[in-house]
């Protein structure tokens, strides 16, 4: 599916695209996914797993704060780059897909939202008076970083172009925190 998206976008790729790339038949396709969203869901999901699992890692939790807030946003600008066109389907695509897709697109929203409201509760920040981020404020801040990445693929740009407008917009969210 990676490999079809990458190719063909997500609307133009079928399942004889996706069978094509994985050197499989479409029986063994059917008998792991009933369609060709369920196997789009499958590779988000476990997509977005890896990528919290990589911002996560990069973070230590005894760096100064905003050192830790610049790795976080660092990590998940580098995660968007390795696969950019991914990313952007993500974005995207997947919430075209209508209300099938809804459970699973808040699922994977509340996954990131926990570890945002992770990264953030460390004795670094709390020692420097910034309290615990909020559920909502960790959605501003994610949907945010979505959107700009998404806008600014569209507009030819690559993922390193926000890097650093990204960093310190969260730094400067984040650090108006203190209590």
């Amino acid at each position: 599916m990676a490999a079809s998206i990458e190719q063909n976008g997500y609307h133009n790729t079928t399942i004889a695209d996706i069978v094509r790339h994985a050197r499989t038949s479409r029986r063994t396709f059917y008998e792991h996914f009933p369609s060709r969203e369920e196997c789009f869901a499958a590779l988000f999901v476990e997509a977005n797993a890896e990528m919290i699992r990589r911002i996560t890692a990069a973070v230590d939790p005894k760096a100064p704060w905003q050192e830790q807030i610049r790795t976080a946003v660092e990590a998940w600008v580098a995660c968007a780059e390795s696969a950019p066109t991914i990313t952007l389907s993500w974005i995207r695509d997947l919430p075209s897909l209508g209300a099938a897709t809804r459970p699973l697109l808040r699922n994977m929203m509340e996954a990131f939202i926990e570890m945002v409201l992770t990264l953030c509760d460390t004795e670094e920040l709390r020692a420097a008076g910034i309290r615990p981020v909020t559920r909502e404020e960790a959605i501003i801040l994610l949907g945010g970083l979505r959107e700009l990445f998404a806008s600014t693929l569209e507009d030819g740009g690559k993922p390193t172009d926000i890097r650093e407008v990204a960093a310190r917009s969260a730094i400067a969210l984040l650090g108006q925190q203190i209590s």
